[in-house]
């Protein structure tokens, strides 16, 4: 059952980056992702076929995380009896109230920020998501494996995710499905499923830039973003007004010439102030 739920995990991740290339990508590798998405479904068994495609039309997120025992998508909070059938994922597990297929992934990163408490003034913009404690100037990586790392090990240095590794692991899978890399020196290599907290993103530059798609074009501006699952139509939202924002080339120059993390976050505010709500 483990083997299916795996299947599964990499059906939902193509049709997610099918959403994510649709929304900011220019439609090149469609045909290639539409053919891999029908080949996974063709190979679901006929009776977990049914299900998925009965799932996907009201949604395209099929798949929840089981998180704390609740439903990671719609908060459910499990009987013990469900919660332990998950873990021992002998047969499938539909969540009581959205009816996605639940899984547990303990090997998954994890978010531990701290929560902002209701007596704190709400955040706006690009600061829901991210803190000048989570901008690298200047970064020293010449590959985007290292990029990565950095990245992610100003996360966990923050404390906003519990193993940098773990992290630079899922990013790295997901840049072997399909580059992050954009036009005019974006890149946006994440993780989806990091669950427990927020989405959260950390921003590096690059002068001399870093490789991370197969064209040959470098990359100068890096986000690498956590997503929890739940928020995922969210995340395209934000990736779409971001990459938006820095089609202006005053706003890459912004960031390009900022020498210091609170240099880039002033200067990240202040590029997204309009397109980021």
């Amino acid at each position: 059952m483990q083997s299916l739920i795996n299947h599964l995990n990499q059906l939902q991740e193509l049709v997610l980056i099918r959403d994510e290339h649709r929304t900011t990508g220019d439609g090149s590798h469609l045909n290639r992702l539409n053919d891999a998405i029908a080949e996974l479904t063709d190979k679901l068994p006929a009776e977990v076929k049914s299900l998925y495609q009965r799932l996907y039309k009201k949604d395209h997120i099929v798949l929840s995380p089981m998180h704390n025992g609740c439903c990671a998508i719609c908060g459910m909070r499990m009987p013990i009896s469900q919660v332990q059938s998950v873990r021992v994922c002998k047969t499938i597990q539909n969540c009581p109230s959205c009816a996605r297929i639940l899984y547990e992934e303990p090997d998954a990163p994890r978010w531990v920020g701290e929560l902002p408490s209701r007596t704190e003034p709400r955040k706006a913009g690009i600061a829901r998501f991210s803190a000048d404690i989570l901008m690298t100037p200047n970064l020293r990586a010449k590959t985007k494996e290292e990029a990565i790392q950095s990245l992610a090990q100003v996360m966990e240095d923050a404390h906003f995710i519990d193993s940098a590794e773990k992290m630079v692991i899922g990013a790295l899978e997901r840049e072997g499905v399909l580059s992050t890399a954009m036009d005019n020196g974006l890149a946006f290599p994440h993780v989806r499923g990091v669950e427990g907290g927020g989405l959260t993103l950390a921003l590096g530059t690059s002068k001399k830039g870093v490789l991370f798609g197969e064209d040959g074009v470098l990359s100068h501006i890096i986000f690498l973003i956590t997503i929890p699952t739940a928020v995922s139509a969210f995340y395209m939202r934000l990736m779409a007004g971001l990459t938006e924002t820095f089609l202006k080339e005053q706003n890459r120059e912004a960031l390009l010439l900022a020498e210091t993390p609170e240099q880039l976050w002033k200067a990240l505010v202040k590029a997204t102030r309009y397109s980021i709500k």
